[in-house]
């Protein structure tokens, strides 16, 4: 059985790809990493070494042209924008409690899994991995990585596919901490990964993601890896 995995270079993705390697074995599963015009490389870089870390194949794909109308600070072609240095608590405290935050990227899973999708079915692959988890479902932050657009996505995907393939969301019931705490247990190199928005030398601490980040290492009681580097 081959398992196709969407690859940013994040703690959630490279949790995932660790998870889909014991499940599937490296030699079933391919690695999908996407340029959607980021504002900075790290998270690219990040997913080259992770990939080469477990020793699986591994596709580059650009799909910046979707996001040529959006703006969205994540983005290159924004990056006179500020993005904010606040948790997505704080900024869906901000909203009401609900609504998309700031660096959420117009229907980018959308996107991603369509293109996996294709991918999948011409590599003859049963299954995609993506990482959505609890914390980013949470008050429709981001939608695209909540439990309906994944089943909706699920659908779509098997159906698409003449019922070969299926998505699966394998960290959607986690939040952040229990994402980390599934690493740990299986040695994910969260060393190699890289979070924050912002594409410093070194991450910087106060983004929402760098947040939630060093929130989730705090709670599993072990310091963040990429810091001591």
């Amino acid at each position: 059985m081959k398992c196709v995995v969407l690859l940013s270079g994040g703690v959630d993705s490279t949790t995932c790809l660790a998870m889909a390697v014991e499940k599937y074995k490296k030699e079933n599963v391919l690695a999908l990493t996407a340029y959607y015009g980021q504002r900075h490389e790290k998270e690219l870089q990040a997913a080259r070494k992770v990939a080469a870390y477990y020793g699986v194949q591994q596709e580059e794909i650009n799909l910046a042209q979707a996001f040529v109308h959006s703006d969205c600070p994540l983005l290159e072609r924004n990056n006179d924008k500020e993005i904010a240095h606040m948790s997505y608590a704080e900024q869906l405290a901000q909203a009401g409690g609900e609504g998309t935050v700031e660096t959420y990227v117009p229907f980018r899973n959308g996107l991603f899994l369509s293109f996996a999708a294709a991918v999948a079915v011409s590599v003859h692959a049963e299954v995609i991995y993506y990482g959505a988890h609890a914390d980013d479902a949470a008050g429709r932050a981001y939608p695209d990585c909540t439990p309906e657009f994944e089943q909706a996505m699920n659908t779509a995907i098997y159906e698409g596919s003449g019922h070969t393939c299926h998505l699966e969301a394998p960290l959607l019931a986690w939040n952040k901490a229990g994402v980390v705490k599934e690493g740990l247990r299986l040695g994910a190199p969260y060393e190699l990964t890289w979070s924050c928005y912002e594409g410093g030398d070194m991450p910087c601490g106060v983004c929402g993601t760098c947040r939630d980040r060093a929130a989730a290492f705090a709670a599993n009681g072990v310091p963040d890896p990429a810091l001591k580097k």
